[in-house]
């Protein structure tokens, strides 16, 4: 993919290939600026690229398309006016969705992230995790089976982080979505996916896939132990070759 701006062209990625099996967890690194969220946005169908094609089940991406993918933002954004029900409702409401089925479903991706209890609530009556889990809600309210996130915990502090990612690990390990979740942090990588996608400077470029060959349930203990230490270490390097 190629940025054309008035100061000339910028390579964002080149050589990307790669496929993600039916109901894995898939995670994405690599240094600040290689393009990780351009990528995430090609195949969100949002940025359309230079170069090549993407498909899911089988059929080309050429726009967005949320019965097949649902995306999830580092920022929440939440429209502050609305209640937290009435914020996962509205992509429903969007494609004229009967409003009993609105709220129906809307208050089943609220109790799935664990929120049924605050679905009259407004934003700022929100902490940012409890956003962020309207945010989930969201993504997940048109049952899509593909779901992208966009670091979406960057926000958070690192105690609300780590309750997240479980909280994201329990909800796919009950829908089995196919999840591609682009991330700075290799911790949370390897913690949460099936195989991590490491990407070079920019140009990015697919240097490994490395396959996280970790138990599953993956516990806080885990991520303490020596085969978790080897895949971070092996990432890292890779990272700054």
């Amino acid at each position: 993919h190629v940025y054309e701006t008035p100061r000339g062209s910028t390579q964002a990625l080149s050589d990307i290939s790669f496929r993600v099996e039916t109901g894995r967890f898939v995670s994405i690194v690599g240094p600040s600026g290689c393009g990780k969220s351009s990528l995430l946005m090609m195949i969100a169908g949002l940025i359309r690229p230079t170069e090549g094609t993407i498909s899911a089940g089988g059929q080309p991406l050429v726009a967005p398309d949320p019965k097949r993918i649902g995306v999830i933002f580092q920022d929440a954004s939440l429209f502050p006016w609305l209640t937290a029900r009435a914020n996962v409702e509205f992509p429903l409401s969007l494609r004229h969705v009967d409003r009993k089925e609105r709220q129906e479903r809307a208050d089943e991706a609220l109790e799935l992230v664990g929120l049924s209890g605050f679905a009259d609530r407004h934003p700022h009556e929100l902490s940012g995790g409890m956003k962020q889990r309207v945010a989930l809600a969201r993504g997940l309210v048109q049952d899509p089976p593909i779901l992208l996130m966009d670091e979406p915990f960057a926000a958070l502090d690192e105690q609300t982080r780590l309750s997240m990612g479980d909280e994201v690990l329990r909800i796919w390990e009950r829908t089995r979505k196919t999840i591609l979740f682009v991330t700075h942090g290799l911790s949370e990588a390897i913690h949460l996916s099936d195989e991590v996608l490491v990407l070079t400077s920019r140009p990015g470029r697919l240097v490994e896939t490395v396959t996280v060959d970790l138990p599953r349930p993956r516990t806080f203990e885990t991520m303490g132990g020596r085969r978790f230490e080897e895949l971070r270490d092996r990432i890292w390097r890779r990272i700054k070759s």
